[in-house]
């Protein structure tokens, strides 16, 4: 009877684990509430957490490094956009008095595929935060792809 009251005990604790484990990976949809939720609030589940055991703080380390990387994406993505935008904008601005804002094919073409690639990305960046959060609720150690390690 003692087996089974300690089996039971860890059991009780690995599912801890893991539920914590799956919301420290499913916290990053706090970036829909607040700005910066997606960082902010996985960096403090992980640091409140990261003492209970190596599990957590390996899942904890991944969560962010994931969400810094993906804002880092993101960031970049915006920076290579600005450009084609201002050029669009120039290209049609012949002077103070006559602005004509054309939008031809180049142009819509343009903007289509920089949003269609931000979408692509946005619902990437979600799956992953749902992957994530399940395979660790199972208790596997997942690791996101194209993820640097900024916390070692």
């Amino acid at each position: 009877m003692h087996k089974q009251v300690l089996y039971t005990l860890k059991i009780m604790k690995q599912n801890s684990q893991n539920t914590n484990a799956f919301l420290l990976h499913i916290s990053a949809f706090a970036g829909f509430i607040f700005p910066f939720g997606h960082i902010i609030t996985p960096l403090i589940a992980w640091q409140t957490l990261k003492d209970r055991s190596p599990f957590l703080d390996e899942q904890g380390k991944e969560a962010v490094n994931f969400n810094l990387s993906y804002t880092l994406y993101s960031f970049i993505l915006t920076l290579t956009f600005i450009p084609f935008a201002l050029g669009t904008f120039f290209r049609n601005f012949n002077n103070f008095d006559n602005f004509n804002f054309n939008f031809d094919n180049y142009n819509i073409l343009g903007f289509i595929g920089f949003g269609t690639a931000t979408g692509i990305i946005y619902l990437v960046g979600i799956a992953l935060v749902i992957i994530a959060s399940l395979k660790a609720k199972e208790g596997e150690n997942y690791k996101y792809p194209f993820t640097i390690k900024f916390i070692k």
